[in-house]
């Protein structure tokens, strides 16, 4: 294909390039993964490679077309109206798509973009002030004091959760979450999360994307600017109407329990108000039930397991939380969950790490 054009506008760290070739040379001062996507954007390749997280399954790598990817950098511009000369921070993974596509918009759209090492604390060193950013929810949990520094914020990588949200009803900026994956080339639709009248549960999608549900019940996506074929996912949704849907969690992730249909995620959510600590809930084998649905909680440090599970188990009652096929059967502790490198939890990864112990329990 015929190489990609540099915008004219376009600013890296501060400095603009004269042409393709300027931006190339092995004197700029970038970050080394930086430096390389821009040779491969820059190739006459017209696709690019990216890496799935892993994060619902074996990570693996996939070919994106460059064109789909400006197609989405045009589409993320004209909703969110960030035009050339729009200021941007990137304080994520250039390795994974949600970095390497806040490259693409400053490159096609003419952003100026700041690049900063990726952790959990994006703004903790900067005093600027930026019109856009795009971060994980532990990010945004850790810059809330500064987070009233950029216009606009974009959240994905993770669920928002409750308290997260309430947290973020008494700040400046717009946030918004996305729903997307490395295969739609991030966001296809999006929620505003703040400065509404109303509690954001449905999804907005883009526009020139199609969904629909399959026998599953879970969401296919027809979205022909970024994909040229119907992306079928195992996310489990309500559609609400031909442009909104309800999240309601991982088909893959679904218990059933005595013929009980239970969506980790809901019941997450609902727990999240009582649980200070990282967890999730899953399902493990029962042979009267088919599975049984157990609690873990993340514990770094030392702490009274016995008070904490009394606790929560007290917490969780008082509060009438979860239905009576909601309430987990045991509560396990782990020192550490397995992650992917974006932070993501892997699920059946550190299920793993105790199931020798319960099978003998």
């Amino acid at each position: 294909m015929e190489r990609i054009k540099l915008h004219k506008d376009f600013r890296l760290n501060g400095v603009a390039y004269s042409s393709i070739k300027n931006i190339l040379s092995p004197k700029q001062d970038m970050p080394i993964e930086v430096y390389e996507f821009l040779e491969d954007w820059f190739s006459r390749e017209y696709f690019i490679n990216v890496n799935t997280s892993g994060s619902t399954g074996k990570p693996k790598t996939i070919k994106l077309q460059k064109q789909h990817m400006i197609n989405s950098a045009l589409a993320t511009g004209k909703y969110f109206n960030l035009a050339a000369n729009t200021s941007a921070l990137l304080c994520l993974p250039v390795t994974y798509i949600a970095g390497k596509m806040m490259l693409v918009r400053a490159l096609v759209l003419g952003w100026h973009i700041d690049v900063r090492q990726p952790n959990s604390t994006p703004l903790s060193t900067t005093e600027k002030q930026y019109d856009f950013a795009a971060m994980i929810p532990l990010q945004i949990e850790n810059s809330l004091s500064k987070i009233h520094l950029i216009k606009k914020v974009i959240v994905g990588g993770g669920v928002v959760s409750k308290k997260l949200h309430t947290k973020l009803q008494g700040i400046k900026s717009l946030v918004f979450a996305t729903y997307g994956m490395t295969e739609t080339i991030t966001h296809i639709a999006v929620k505003q999360l703040n400065k509404i009248s109303y509690t954001p549960n449905f999804y907005n999608i883009l526009p020139n994307v199609i969904v629909f549900k399959d026998d599953r019940g879970c969401l296919v996506i027809k979205a022909n600017k970024v994909s040229n074929d119907a992306i079928f996912t195992n996310d489990v949704v309500r559609l609400i109407s031909d442009t909104e849907f309800e999240w309601l969690g991982r088909f893959d992730n679904v218990i059933n329990s005595g013929g009980v249909k239970l969506h980790p995620e809901k019941i997450e959510a609902k727990l999240v108000t009582v649980i200070k600590q990282r967890f999730f809930v899953a399902g493990i084998a029962d042979e009267k039930l088919g599975e049984r649905l157990i609690l873990l909680v993340e514990l770094k440090e030392e702490v009274n397991t016995v008070a904490l599970k009394n606790e929560i188990d007290r917490s969780v009652k008082r509060l009438q939380l979860l239905s009576k096929f909601e309430i987990p059967k045991e509560i396990y502790f782990l020192k550490e969950f397995t992650e992917t490198e974006t932070g993501k939890i892997q699920r059946r990864e550190t299920l793993k790490k105790i199931k020798n112990s319960i099978n003998k329990g």
